[in-house]
C-alpha cells in the first residue's frame, strides 16, 4: 500500500486547476473557473472548478469531488491508480508501507512484466516498420486489409520475426530474466531451449484502462494451418483474460460521450472501426462475456450493443453470457453484420456513417433476438419449443430489480404473444425462476454471512447512498460545513470557531440531532484532533482516506451561487463574501440547529400532553410547553423570522 506520507505529499502538491485543465477547457469566472462538463454532453457550461476549495462540481449532472476524485472519475481509475497517476505527474517517489513478502514478490513480478511488455512492444513495432521481413510479410498484409499508418501507430501494432529466438536473444541481451520472459508468454521453453512464442505473427499489444501494456495477441498472417489463428498471453500477475476488453483504453471517453458501448469479437474489428472514426468500441477476444468484463463496461455506460458476424458461429458467440449482462442492469441490444462480412470488412466497405446507420436500424433487443433465433432453431419440434419457453422465462427472470418491473412485464406480454402461450402461464414460469434464484441467493448470503465478522455485517448495512443521507438535515450540514471551512478562524480572543461550535453542541445537548453517520464521524474526528492539541485544515477532510467522508466534505463545501464579477462595476468598495461574514454564518447555523432541537422537544412534549396524565403532570407539561415556545420565539427573533399566530 502507498504510505500515508506519500499520500500527504501528493495532496500538498495537487493543483486542481492544473489537473482538470488537462482534460477540460476552463475559463475564469470570478474566483472560480467554468467549462463544459466532461461527464455529460452540454452546450452551456455548468462545470465549475474552485481552486481555493480544491473541488469541482457540475450543476448539470451533479458530479463533484476533489482532484483525486476527478482523476478517478475521468480516467476510470481506482483510488490507488489515481494516486500513482498524480505521483507520476508531480514527480513524487512512491513509498510503500510494510507488506508481506508474498505481496512484495507479486508486485515486483508485475512491475517487471510491465517493463518487459513495453520493451517488447517497441521491439515488435520496429520489426514491422523497419525490417525487410516485417515490411514484406506483415506491413503489406495490414495495408492490403486497409489499415493505414496512423492506425498502426495508434495501436502499436508490431511483428515478430519468423526466426527461432530473435526476440528472446534481444531481451536477454537487455538483461531480462528467463523466468520473466517465460511468464510473459513471449518466450517458451522446448527441449531445454528458449524460443520466440509469436514468431511469424502480427502483434497486437493489449492495454489496461490506464494505457499500460499487460499482454499481447499474436495473429497469423492471412489464412494458415500452422497453429491457432490467435495466440494470447498466458494468465499472469498482469494478464487475466476474464477482466480484459481489448481497446478499452481508447474507448473509455467515446463510450462516455455516446453513452453506448459497441462490443465486437476481434482485435481487427476494433482497429478497423477506430480507423473509420467509430471509437466507442471494445472486443471480448472471442470468449463468453464474464461478469468482470460486464462491470468494466458498466463503469462507462448502461447501454451495450453487441456487433458480431452473421454466421451461425457468430450468433452463438453473441448470445453467450448475456443473461449476466441483464442481471448487471445493462440494456443489451444485438446487431448481426450481413452474412460473409464481419465488422472489420463491413466498416471498411461502407464507411462510418453508413455503418452507424446500419447499427441503429438493425439492432434488436437481446431477449427478443434470443427468442427469434431459438424459435428458428426449434422449428416444429414441440419439445424444443418447450425448452425455448423455459429459456426465455429464465432470461426474463433475471430482470429482478424493482426498477425493472415494467420492463419485465413488457417482455412477458410480447414474448407470450410471439410464443403463442398464455401470458399468465409465462408470468408464473418467470416467478418460478425468480423464486429459485432468490433461494439460491439466500443460501449463498447465509453462507457468506456466517463467514463474516460482525463489524463487516454492520458496515454493509450502513453503506447507504449519500443522496439518502443528505435528506432533511440541512441544519446539521450547515454546522459541519462551518466546522470544516471556518473551524480555525478566530471566534473570540481566546477561542476559535471550532471551540465555539463544540461548546454550544455540548451545552445545549445537540448531539442527538446528528443522525447522519458521516457527519457524526467528521464531528468526532475533528474533536479528537483538537483534544490532541492540533487542528485539521479544510484539506484534511477533503482528502480524507475514507472516500465517503471526502465526498461528504466536497458536497458540503460546494457553492451553487457566487457573486458575479460584474457587481464590481456598480458597487463601490469591497464586496463582502462568505469569508468576511463567517461569524454571521456560524451563528446562524447554530441558531437553526438549536431551533430544530426546540421544535423536536415541543413535538415530544405535545405527544406527552395527549396521553392520560395526572393533574400535576399536565401542569408541568403545560409550563414546559410555554417555556419551549418562548425559546422558539427568541430563536426565531435571532434569525429574523416572524411567526404569525
Amino acid at each position: 500500500m502507498i504510505s500515508q506520507q506519500t499520500i500527504q505529499e501528493i495532496q500538498s502538491r495537487i493543483d486542481i486547476y492544473d489537473i482538470v485543465g488537462s482534460f477540460v477547457k476552463l475559463k475564469r469566472r470570478g474566483t472560480n473557473f467554468i467549462g463544459n462538463c466532461p461527464f455529460h454532453n452540454e452546450k452551456t457550461p455548468s462545470f465549475t472548478v474552485s481552486p481555493s476549495k480544491e473541488i469541482y462540481k457540475c450543476f448539470g449532472c451533479g458530479k463533484s469531488g476533489n482532484a483525486i476524485g476527478f482523476v478517478m472519475e475521468h480516467e476510470k481509475y481506482s483510488y490507488v491508480e489515481a494516486l500513482r497517476w498524480l505521483a507520476t505527474r508531480y514527480n513524487i517517489d512512491i513509498v510503500e508501507t510494510e507488506t508481506s513478502p508474498e505481496y512484495k514478490e507479486q508486485q515486483q513480478t508485475a512491475d517487471s512484466l510491465h517493463i518487459l511488455n513495453q520493451f517488447a512492444a517497441k521491439y515488435f513495432s520496429a520489426q514491422l516498420l523497419e525490417s525487410e521481413e516485417g515490411q514484406n510479410n506483415a506491413l503489406s498484409y495490414l495495408k492490403e486489409r486497409g489499415f493505414n499508418e496512423l492506425t498502426i501507430e495508434k495501436f502499436q501494432l508490431g511483428y515478430c520475426l519468423n526466426q527461432r529466438d530473435a526476440f528472446t536473444k534481444e531481451a536477454l541481451k537487455h538483461q531480462y530474466s528467463e523466468d520473466i520472459l517465460k511468464k510473459s508468454g513471449l518466450t517458451i521453453e522446448r527441449d531445454g531451449q528458449l524460443l520466440d512464442n509469436y514468431r511469424g505473427r502480427i502483434i497486437f499489444p493489449i492495454q489496461n484502462q490506464s494505457g499500460k501494456i499487460i499482454g499481447f495477441g499474436a495473429r497469423v498472417i492471412g489464412s494458415s494451418d500452422r497453429g491457432p489463428k490467435y495466440i494470447n498471453t498466458p494468465e499472469n500477475e498482469l494478464y487475466v483474460k476474464s477482466r480484459i476488453l481489448y481497446g478499452s483504453f481508447f474507448a473509455r471517453h467515446p463510450i462516455d460521450k455516446f453513452d453506448e458501448c459497441y462490443l465486437v469479437e476481434g482485435y481487427t474489428d476494433v482497429t478497423a472501426m477506430h480507423q473509420a472514426g467509430i471509437e466507442n468500441v471494445v472486443a471480448s477476444g472471442g470468449t463468453s462475456l464474464t461478469i468482470d468484463q460486464l462491470r468494466l463496461i458498466k463503469k462507462y455506460t448502461n447501454n451495450l450493443t453487441i456487433i458480431y458476424d452473421g454466421d451461425a458461429a457468430g450468433v452463438k458467440a453473441a448470445l453467450r453470457g448475456l443473461d449476466l449482462a441483464i442481471e448487471e442492469g445493462l440494456n443489451v441490444q444485438m446487431v448481426l453484420i450481413p452474412d460473409k462480412e464481419d465488422p472489420d470488412s463491413y466498416v471498411m466497405k461502407v464507411g462510418a456513417e453508413e455503418f452507424r446507420n446500419f447499427i441503429n436500424l438493425n439492432k434488436k433487443d437481446f431477449i427478443l433476438f434470443q427468442l427469434e433465433v431459438s424459435l428458428t432453431d426449434a422449428g416444429n419440434d414441440s419439445t424444443r419449443k418447450a425448452a425455448v419457453v423455459n429459456q426465455i422465462a429464465e432470461s426474463i427472470s433475471k430482470l429482478s430489480r424493482a426498477e425493472d418491473f415494467t420492463r419485465q412485464q413488457d417482455y412477458i406480454k410480447r414474448c407470450s404473444s410471439i410464443l403463442k402461450v398464455d401470458e399468465q402461464g409465462l408470468t408464473a414460469l418467470v416467478k418460478k425462476f425468480t423464486i429459485e434464484k432468490l433461494g439460491k441467493d439466500e443460501k449463498k448470503f447465509q453462507r457468506n454471512t456466517e463467514e463474516k465478522e460482525p463489524e463487516q455485517q454492520t458496515s454493509e448495512k450502513e453503506d447507504q447512498s449519500l443522496d439518502l443521507l443528505f435528506k432533511d438535515e440541512m441544519n446539521e450540514q450547515g454546522v459541519v460545513r462551518s466546522l470544516i471551512e471556518f473551524g480555525n478562524q478566530p471566534w473570540e480572543e481566546t477561542n476559535s470557531v471550532a471551540d465555539y461550535i463544540f461548546l454550544e453542541i455540548e451545552k445545549d445537548g445537540l448531539e442527538d440531532l446528528f443522525d447522519n453517520k458521516l457527519l457524526v464521524e467528521i464531528i468526532n474526528e475533528y474533536k479528537s484532533i483538537l483534544e490532541r492539541g492540533t487542528r485539521p485544515d479544510e484539506k484534511f477532510f477533503l482528502y480524507h482516506p475514507d472516500q465517503k467522508i471526502g465526498q461528504m466534505a466536497v458536497s458540503l463545501l460546494t457553492e451553487k451561487h457566487q457573486i458575479s464579477p460584474n457587481w464590481a462595476k456598480f458597487y463601490q468598495g469591497k464586496i463582502l463574501d462568505r469569508s468576511d461574514l463567517y461569524r454571521e454564518e456560524v451563528r446562524s447555523s447554530m441558531t437553526y440547529l438549536k431551533l430544530k432541537k426546540v421544535k423536536r422537544l415541543i413535538v415530544e412534549n405535545q405527544y406527552d400532553l395527549e396521553k392520560e396524565q395526572s393533574q400535576d403532570d399536565i401542569l408541568i407539561l403545560l409550563h414546559t410547553h410555554k417555556h419551549l415556545k418562548e425559546l422558539e420565539m427568541q430563536l426565531m427573533k435571532d434569525i429574523g423570522t416572524v411567526i404569525f399566530k
